[in-house]
């Protein structure tokens, strides 16, 4: 694992942007295209407002989802929402560009239907997550078994209201070519903390990842 600490949310916000930007540089470069995997949460959407500011071949990019709460497609709540009102209304997009998890659909259907949608996209290029303060990634909780055939996985009686959702699985996650963690804020302390000490969380479960911390959420 790469630590990374900085002093507060922003400036986890501002390396995320430069970390993004030169990880998506390298893909379009190579291949012509980049894969990003966007995280939900507050410090994820801070990113994305930045992002959004910055001059990019956006006709080259590719977005996808971690997970999503299986609510109305206009809720608040999802996602997809805060992603759309950060970063997709003020950049230029087609959108078969952005790949949004059906959750409205139900559990069980939405992650069949965006595992078929994923599963050309794999390895993706960049994986972004948060940590739950009881050290959950994306809505794969800990204590939970899924299924490792699965790409995608539904999420039932979730300790965390919604109870329904929709997750990448660990596969999808670990597979990628990079992942990047933003975690920030003192809530996040203990997850952070177990992890360093190896205990067996989800977030302990990725190969490799970069983590993102600022100061508050690295000292408990």
């Amino acid at each position: 694992m790469s630590w990374q600490v900085v002093a507060d949310v922003e400036a986890v916000a501002r390396e995320a942007v430069k970390k993004i930007l030169g990880i998506a540089q390298d893909a379009i470069a190579t291949r012509g295209v980049f894969s990003l995997v966007l995280a939900g949460g507050s410090t994820p959407a801070r990113t994305y407002q930045l992002l959004a500011a910055q001059d990019q071949d956006w006709a080259a990019w590719q977005f996808y989802f971690g997970d999503e709460r299986c609510l109305p497609v206009d809720d608040p709540e999802r996602n997809s929402v805060m992603v759309a009102e950060n970063l997709f209304r003020h950049i230029p997009l087609r959108q078969q560009q952005i790949h949004v998890i059906p959750a409205e659909q139900g559990a069980e259907a939405a992650a069949l239907a965006y595992e078929q949608e994923i599963t050309p996209a794999q390895p993706f290029d960049l994986v972004l997550l948060g940590l739950g303060e009881d050290g959950h990634i994306a809505s794969l909780f800990p204590g939970r078994q899924y299924p490792e055939n699965r790409l995608v996985v539904a999420v039932h009686d979730a300790p965390k209201p919604p109870p329904e959702r929709v997750s990448l699985n660990y596969g999808a996650l670990s597979s990628a070519q990079e992942l990047l963690f933003l975690v920030s804020g003192r809530g996040k302390a203990r997850a952070v903390r177990d992890w360093r000490n190896g205990k067996d969380i989800p977030a302990a479960r990725l190969p490799e990842p970069q983590i993102l911390i600022d100061e508050a959420a690295w000292h408990e």
